[in-house]
């Protein structure tokens, strides 16, 4: 079993920055790839960014190429999603999932954390 836990989410303007954060505890974090996704409302959940296990691969949704950044620190049993530029179409609740690969099927990750609300205002 993993738990995992956001933070860092809020409100931020159009252009504007955040980092998201999610701390792991339980099994060994660091045989997990690690994913970013997001759900707005009314919409699917949907594939942001993802890392492989050890931090040498990643991956990203088009919508955020360029501006997104996923990374890890595995000493501390953290994975981050820096936003920048961020949009009004960025606002979703984010949730960070532990699982097999670096991909966007939502199938592959096992594990996932409660949520974080992300508010980007125009």
């Amino acid at each position: 079993q993993v738990q995992l836990a956001e933070s860092g989410g809020g409100l931020v303007q159009a252009g504007g920055s955040l980092r998201l954060s999610c701390a792991a505890s339980g099994r060994r974090f660091d045989s997990y790839a690690m994913g970013w996704f997001r759900q707005a409302p009314g919409k699917e959940r949907a594939f942001v960014a993802a890392i492989s296990s050890g931090g040498a691969r990643t991956n990203y949704a088009d919508s955020v190429k360029g501006r997104f950044k996923i990374s890890r620190d595995n000493a501390k049993n953290t994975v981050y999603l820096q936003m920048n530029s961020l949009k009004p179409e960025d606002t979703a609740v984010y949730y960070c999932a532990a699982g097999r690969g670096p991909y966007a099927g939502i199938n592959l990750y096992d594990y996932w954390g409660q949520g974080a609300q992300v508010t980007v205002s125009s």
